[in-house]
């Protein structure tokens, strides 16, 4: 039987807004009754626009914020923020990769120190083993000891990403959220990360919450796809139903709307804008 890594049980999250002088205080219901399962080494894609309420459920997925009710499971543990203060083996096991990396890299740390800070603050490894475990993790997500000692400006965008992604995975934790990761790249960049998160998912047989607005990126990356619509789980179900039959009307549009984007169309359309050039 797999292990089941991250679920939740009716999820809900309800931000309350204050009224101003012309308006009345109100109630949002930003995630509405959610349920999902993630089993070892699977991804579940959580798909929908901005406002959807995705982001909003990433957020309960990584600790930073407890949902107003229902129950979320981590290894199969009952987790409670809202009760009880986070402990740092918890922290270790949920990490998370914002879509925009370089918001996230201190400018004035080398790689080398940026991977090293997490082994720093929550393991008792020495100076050297630090350095070694944070020279091989570089040369993981592909790139070189050259870069050891750079500063993220110099790298691209593409390479900043690569760099967020060896930090998250320098704890070694049990669930790993991303957060729109390829939205800002490249076409051939976006394919070239999500070939290496697949690399790195069979290696390291990580578990994956992947959020994302494109369902052609989804197809190539997840395993379950779970569609949101005003806070609700409109869809759920394997990546073949899904995009085999979209029951959801909602499903349907978003498939109108959205270009292909999975490597294989990337590589498509560069080689048919090259030729026009």
């Amino acid at each position: 039987m797999s292990q089941v890594v991250i679920e939740g049980r009716n999820i809900v999250r309800d931000y309350h807004v204050g009224g101003g002088v012309f308006s009345r205080s109100r109630t949002v219901h930003a995630v509405k009754n959610v349920n999902f399962a993630v089993e070892k080494g699977k991804t579940l894609a959580i798909v929908g626009e901005s406002g959807c309420g995705k982001s909003t459920l990433a957020r309960i997925i990584t600790l930073i914020d407890a949902p107003t009710s229902g129950e979320l499971f981590l290894d199969g543990q009952k987790i409670d923020i809202a009760r009880k203060p986070m402990t740092p083996e918890l922290r270790r096991k949920v990490q998370i990769i914002f879509q925009n990396p370089y918001g996230s890299l201190n400018p004035r740390q080398k790689i080398g120190d940026v991977l090293g800070e997490p082994l720093l603050i929550n393991t008792g490894k020495s100076q050297a083993e630090r350095r070694d475990l944070a020279m091989q993790m570089l040369l993981k997500v592909g790139l070189g000891p050259e870069h050891f000692n750079r500063y993220p400006h110099m790298f691209s965008g593409g390479q900043r990403q690569r760099i967020a992604i060896a930090r998250a995975l320098m704890l070694r934790p049990s669930l790993l959220v991303l957060d729109e990761p390829v939205s800002a790249l490249d076409l051939s960049v976006q394919a070239q990360v999500l070939n290496l998160l697949s690399d790195l998912q069979d290696e390291f047989h990580l578990t994956y919450v992947f959020i994302s607005h494109d369902l052609s990126v989804v197809r190539y990356i997840a395993d379950h796809v779970m569609v949101m619509y005003y806070g609700e789980a409109v869809e759920y179900g394997t990546r073949e139903a899904v995009f085999a039959n979209p029951q959801h009307s909602y499903t349907k549009v978003l498939f109108a709307a959205t270009p292909r984007a999975d490597p294989e169309s990337i590589r498509a359309r560069l080689a048919k804008k090259k030729k026009a050039a």
